[in-house]
């Protein structure tokens, strides 16, 4: 009987090891993890968790007792460290060694260090995990002033909640303006007037050069004082097991449509894989996000159990600041023009990314129905007019360009 271990006990190791059980898988199980804590939702640290509305029952995936339920054996606060191919076996630090016939790696990432003086500190804060977001909430209180470094989702998530906890908040980007690597930049402008609206100091153009006690040292001498400093400058994959494992890797472990890596036991899934991405004609990307990390769980376990591939589906993400949700569908990569549709100064608008006479994705702004519509468009590469894409007044639905 096949036994399946996985790597890696977050959202896609968790979800891999329960729809393993979904599709019939009646094999030995094994789900490892780092972690003391059994698979959670990592999402809500930046927002439900910081603000104290959401405890660790509110934030796993399922109860614990699942696990036992379903005969998967999860090991908690364990730590992988090789992988031996050839004898298809796991060392982890313990000492102990599990074998396998299969191997999941969903190892997903850490965050990116900066090589500055003082980024060793053991004060700086980072917000990966339920651990990190611990000390996060500690310091964080009224008459606190949290600084961060990068002008990314989680920062500005940390950010937002910082507020509404009564704590100051600096946001401290290089780039000319918060989420140029993730996002356009309407949307850009307006986060940026949303966060100094709530009170939320915005520098931008504004280099780090080093962490002080008293807090962020810039490249042009000033110290920008903070209780506490979080870095979020992006993460990097966990490759360092797939790599030392002679698996291909390029800026996380390269996967095929079905999860499976360059060795025919061995799938990846989640943060940690460069996969191709169907619907923009199958050009390899890193995805962050937790449907990401679900849509290659099934692929995993479909293709393991022997069931047919589930369908591609469109890359989708979300952001939850104050009282905006933002949702994205899609990845700009061949956009050739951008298009707002709505109004920013009101609070609900959407930006659309098209190549051709296609929708390649939407960055939607309190606007479910326009996010829905855009990603079902993506999907089918449907061909839309642009002058009733522009018009809010028009039914997403009745954007399509009519085929003569």
């Amino acid at each position: 009987m096949t036994k399946v271990l996985i790597i890696g006990a977050g959202h896609a190791g968790g979800s891999a090891a329960a729809l393993l059980r979904q599709y019939g898988f009646e094999g030995e199980i094994v789900l490892a993890g780092q972690e003391t804590a059994p698979p959670y939702q990592r999402p809500p640290l930046s927002k439900a968790w910081l603000k104290g509305e959401a405890g660790l029952e509110d934030l796993l995936l399922r109860p614990e007792s699942f696990y036992a339920e379903q005969d998967i054996a999860l090991r908690t606060g364990v730590t992988a460290t090789a992988i031996d191919a050839g004898a298809r076996t796991v060392t982890f630090a313990d000492g102990t060694i599990e074998a396998y016939d299969v191997l999941i790696l969903a190892t997903g990432s850490t965050a990116r260090k900066l090589a500055i003086p003082g980024a060793d500190r053991p004060d700086l804060l980072e917000l990966r995990t339920l651990d990190d977001a611990e000390r996060l909430k500690a310091v964080v209180a009224p008459g606190k002033r949290l600084a961060v470094v990068g002008g990314g989702y989680v920062g500005l998530e940390a950010a937002a909640s910082a507020r509404a906890l009564g704590a100051e908040a600096v946001v401290i980007e290089r780039m000319d303006r918060v989420l140029a690597r993730v996002a356009s930049q309407p949307l850009s402008a307006f986060f940026t007037d949303l966060h100094k609206k709530h009170g939320v100091e915005i520098l931008t153009g504004a280099e780090v050069a080093g962490f002080e006690e008293a807090g962020v040292r810039l490249a042009d001498g000033t110290l920008i004082a903070a209780d506490a400093v979080l870095v979020g400058v992006g993460a990097v994959a966990c490759d360092d097991l797939a790599r030392t494992a002679g698996l291909v890797c390029g800026d996380g472990v390269v996967v095929d449509a079905a999860a499976r890596t360059s060795n025919p036991h061995i799938y990846a899934i989640g943060d940690v894989t460069r996969r191709p991405i169907p619907v923009h004609g199958g050009v390899m990307h890193r995805l962050e996000s937790v449907p990401n990390a679900l849509e290659q769980a099934k692929q995993a376990a479909s293709a393991i159990v022997g069931r047919a591939a589930p369908a591609p589906e469109v890359p989708w993400f979300w952001s939850d600041q104050y009282d905006v949700k933002l949702q994205i569908a899609g990845v700009p990569f061949d956009a050739d023009r951008q298009l707002v549709r709505g109004d920013p100064a009101g609070g609900a608008f959407s930006v659309f990314h098209l190549s051709g006479e296609r929708i390649v994705a939407v960055e939607a702004v309190n606007a479910p129905a326009d996010f829905m519509g855009g990603r079902l468009l993506i999907g089918k590469a449907t061909p839309v007019d642009d002058a009733l894409l522009a018009d809010p007044a028009v039914s997403i639905k009745a954007v399509v360009k009519p085929q003569v």
